[in-house]
Parts: C-alpha cells; sequence; structure tokens
C-alpha cells in the first residue's frame, strides 16, 4: 500500500514539475543555506585553531601597559633583556624566551621600497613562534654580541624588494644604515588576526638599540612553555616575577600583560562558533518558510481534486488511505527540497571554502540532520491539507465544480 501511494504521489509531483519546484525552493534554499553556515563555520574554526598552533599554542606574550583591561595603566614603562633573562632563569617549564623590539621602517633595495615590520632579536624567536628558514642561516654569536648589520627577511618582504631575484647576500636599506641579507625566512601567511606574518625583517636585538631606538627597552617579551607543562602555571609565574621586578605594591594593579595564546584561541573559536550559530539560525528561516508554502500548495492541490478524492471515499477508500496519500506527497516533497539543498550546499561549501581559503570540513551530522528536519516539515505543514483531503464528504466532493 505504501508502495502505491509514493507512486501516486511521484505521479502527481511530476504532472506539475513547475510548480513542484517553486513549493520546495523554500525547502531548498534553507536546508543549503544552514549547512552551507555550519560548513563554513566549523572550517573556520579549523583554520583558526591551525594558526593559532602554528604561532605557538604553548605561547606566551609578555607586555608592557594594561592593554587587555577596560584601560592602559599609567606610568607603565617598557622591558629590558634583563627581565627575558630572568624569566629563563627564574622561571619552570620554560622552554625559549625570545626579547623582542619592533618598528615600522621603510625597507629600500635599487629603486624597490617597502614599509613594513623590523624585529630586533635573537635565534630564539624562531623557536618561540615555529618558524624555520627556508634558505640561509640565522644570527651568529658574534652578530648578535656586537649588534651587526645583518637581516633575515621574510617572504611577504623578499617578494617586495627582490621578486624573483635571489636575497642572499645583498644588502638592504632600513632608515639610515644598510644590512646584509643572511637568511630568508619560509612562508606563513596570515594570522587568525588577519596580519601578514612573512612582512618582516629580523635583525639583531642590539642592531634596532644601537642603530634605531637608541636605547636598551624591549618592546615585549615572547615566552615559550614546554609541552606538556602547564601554560597557567607559567602566566601566573611570570606575573609574579614581574611584579616584583617592576616593584608593584600588594595595592597596586599590573602595569603590563601576560597573554597566553590557548585564551586567545579559545576566544577565536567561541567566537566563529558563536556566528556560525546565529547565521544558521537565521538561515533555518528559510525551512519555516519553505514549510508554509508547502501546506498552501497542499490546500490548493486538495481544492483541485476534490472529485478526485470524492470518486477514491465513494469506492471503499479509508479515511486514512487518502491522509496517508497526501501526507507522503508533502514527505517527498520536502524531502526533495531536503535533498537538492545538501548538493546545491556541498557544492557551494567547497567552492566558498577555496574562495575564503579556510579548509572544507564535511560536517555528515548536520547533513543528515537537514534532511531529516526537511522530511519532517513536510509532515508538519502537510498534516492538515492532507486531514482536510481525508474528512471530505464523499457527496459533496463529487458534487464539486
Amino acid at each position: 500500500m505504501i508502495g502505491n501511494t509514493v507512486l501516486l504521489a511521484l505521479r502527481e509531483i511530476r504532472r506539475n514539475v513547475l510548480r513542484s519546484f517553486l513549493t520546495i525552493l523554500g525547502i531548498v534554499i534553507g536546508v543549503g543555506a544552514v549547512i552551507t553556515m555550519v560548513t563554513i563555520g566549523g572550517g573556520a574554526t579549523l583554520e583558526v585553531r591551525q594558526q593559532i598552533a602554528a604561532m605557538g599554542s604553548n605561547l606566551l606574550i609578555v607586555s608592557p601597559g594594561k592593554r587587555m583591561g577596560p584601560r592602559l595603566a599609567s606610568g607603565a614603562s617598557l622591558f629590558k633583556e634583563t627581565d627575558a633573562e630572568a624569566i629563563v632563569g627564574e622561571i619552570s617549564d620554560i622552554a625559549a624566551v625570545a626579547p623582542v623590539s619592533s618598528r615600522s621602517i621603510q625597507t629600500i633595495f635599487g629603486n624597490q621600497n617597502w614599509s613594513t615590520s623590523v624585529i630586533g632579536t635573537d635565534n630564539r624567536y624562531l623557536r618561540v613562534t615555529n618558524r624555520a628558514l627556508q634558505t640561509g642561516r640565522t644570527f651568529n654569536d658574534s652578530e648578535l654580541r656586537a649588534g651587526a648589520a645583518v637581516c633575515i627577511l621574510g617572504d611577504t618582504v623578499r617578494k617586495k624588494l627582490f621578486g624573483a631575484q635571489n636575497a642572499l647576500g645583498e644588502r638592504v636599506r632600513l632608515q639610515k644604515f644598510s644590512c646584509e641579507v643572511v637568511g630568508l625566512l619560509e612562508g606563513k601567511g596570515q594570522s587568525s588576526m588577519g596580519q601578514d606574518q612573512d612582512d618582516i625583517v629580523l635583525i639583531p636585538l642590539r642592531t634596532i638599540q644601537r642603530r634605531i631606538t637608541g636605547n636598551q627597552d624591549v618592546s615585549f617579551i615572547q615566552v615559550s612553555v614546554q609541552e606538556g607543562a602547564s601554560t597557567e602555571k607559567a602566566k601566573n609565574d611570570i606575573e609574579a616575577l614581574m611584579r616584583d621586578r617592576r616593584h608593584l605594591g600588594p595595592s597596586e594593579e599590573d602595569n603590563f600583560n601576560v597573554m597566553d595564546m590557548k585564551e586567545i584561541a579559545s576566544m577565536l573559536t567561541g567566537t566563529t562558533k558563536m556566528l556560525t550559530a546565529l547565521l544558521s539560525a537565521v538561515a533555518a528561516v528559510s525551512l519555516l518558510v519553505g514549510g508554509i508554502g508547502i501546506m498552501n500548495i497542499m490546500l490548493v492541490s486538495v481544492t483541485e481534486r476534490t472529485r478526485e478524492i470524492g470518486i477514491r471515499l465513494a469506492i471503499g477508500a479509508l479515511e486514512r488511505e487518502v491522509l496517508t496519500q497526501f501526507l507522503v506527497e508533502a514527505v517527498v516533497l520536502s524531502s526533495f527540497g531536503g535533498l537538492i539543498g545538501i548538493a546545491v550546499a556541498l557544492a557551494g561549501s567547497v567552492w566558498l571554502s577555496g574562495f575564503l581559503k579556510v579548509p572544507f570540513v564535511f560536517n555528515g551530522g548536520i547533513v543528515l540532520l537537514a534532511f531529516l528536519f526537511s522530511a519532517a516539515v513536510g509532515v508538519i505543514f502537510g498534516y492538515f491539507p492532507a486531514l482536510k483531503a481525508a474528512r471530505l464528504d464523499p457527496i459533496d466532493a463529487l458534487r464539486h465544480e
């Protein structure tokens, strides 16, 4: 019986193909939008996690000023290189510490120039930030001690200044002095904050202090915690050490900030998940609209087929058989809409993932849920028209024109 009912439903759908398609369009849009939003949201969340991991998931950034608070702390002094060495010597479970001093400077080579971030640091910076050299070498001890005019270029700076030309051994002008290119960094692309991680030039810390800033200040300190160790404990220990070194009393607020990249990763992934849920909820409204469309068309169909229903009832068809026929039609319509929506969503998600440069994350659970929801829409919104058809009086139905 069910097989015959499904065949009758398919016959009715085929008889009015255009109307059937327009009926399920809301379901197609709703299912497609929900799956696409969840898929792209999942890809964006994974991309954030991967970028944070590439920056160093066990990374702590110690910076002057209460930057994460509601206001900046007054009188916040910059760090010194000795603060970084104190962290190495007095805090346990530390893998590496890199003091950093940075400035935005115009770099020049021949007739090419590019404004970039010049970072004064030492070789520990590469370990702390999970970076590697594409070619060339790191700074040697004598260059670090003497503040030699040598530099390592990020991939963006290399492309802007040298193009396809070999940059190793060439001299790049930074402000009033030129430095020899001794190494090239591997590309890392954009960070989760949209910052180009390859738009940098590394020089020895003492070079930037002597030739550019003219002081011994350190802008911030990057700390890598050993694998498996607690970053929260390391963060608390560093805060206690910095308070002691900066002579802060018990009632004084911190004039520095220790940022844990795991906290940032959690915050960013939480934000992307919330936005994904919000957009998916908005997209799901289309399913409600599609359900109303199905109910409207099914009511029209009942009116158009009143005489047919009357004949079926007159020759012995039961109310439940008529009810089942119209209910199956509604479910088949919505299920077709769900299947088409899934196909459109997956194709659109693959294209959008490539366009937005985020991973394509297939979520079988949301695909199955969207399909079942589309079928449920057919049951919910098709029940009233089916019930109306089943309760028609055969005599009145046969008299209907």
